[in-house]
């Protein structure tokens, strides 16, 4: 029954109270226009996990996502939350089925879709950079959008990721980057360059 409720009634109690705060808040959206026709690398940092479907999803109504989310028991409850939010999940991560997750992400960029990644999921530590962002975009050739959000007011949660939690009747600002691409970058640098881009607005 435990086990039941965590993975079948939890998701959904989770979906409708993210659903019913980011409904209080007055939400401004920082975006630039970009191609309908392209698919791109979305990446945000793991605390700001929850901001993403609304970010995203403004700016692309119609478009197809699909984020990595570890194979992990956690990881089962925040692919069933994503679903309810209309974003398909890609099973592994950098510590368990990495390689098989690489190639499925890429063929999913080069099939049209756009992907999430969170290049300190899903263990931290916080801001730390894997290497798996870095491999993809510069395999499948496909552009980085970076996305942040900064609420006016928010619950940050003692977890390694500091998760950042919206209160309600507040404002949010979404921030999303012009896209920008990596492939004629060394790895470090690379790995420095999009850093820096995702630190620009995250809350620290």
């Amino acid at each position: 029954m435990k086990n039941y409720f965590k993975f079948n009634v939890l998701p959904y109690i989770l979906y409708l109270l993210i659903k019913l705060i980011y409904s209080t808040n007055k939400k401004v959206f920082h975006h630039p226009k970009l191609k309908n026709d392209e698919a791109f690398i979305f990446v945000a940092w793991h605390g700001d996990l929850i901001s993403c479907p609304n970010n995203y999803f403004k700016n692309r109504p119609n478009g197809t996502v699909k984020t990595m989310i570890s194979q992990s028991k956690d990881g089962e409850i925040i692919s069933k939350v994503y679903s309810l939010f209309g974003v398909e999940s890609i099973r592994g991560s950098s510590s368990k089925g990495a390689t098989k997750a690489l190639i499925s992400t890429i063929k999913e960029i080069k099939s049209g879709s756009d992907v999430a990644l969170t290049p300190d999921g899903p263990r931290g530590p916080r801001f730390s950079f894997a290497g798996g962002v870095i491999t993809i975009a510069q395999k499948s050739g496909a552009k980085i959008v970076v996305l942040n959000s900064k609420p006016s007011k928010y619950w940050q949660f003692n977890s390694w990721d500091k998760f950042i939690l919206p209160k309600p009747f507040g404002k949010v600002d979404f921030y999303m980057s012009e896209p920008f691409d990596i492939n004629n970058l060394e790895v470090e640098e690379a790995r420095d360059f999009i850093k820096s881009k995702m630190m620009l607005n995250a809350i620290i």
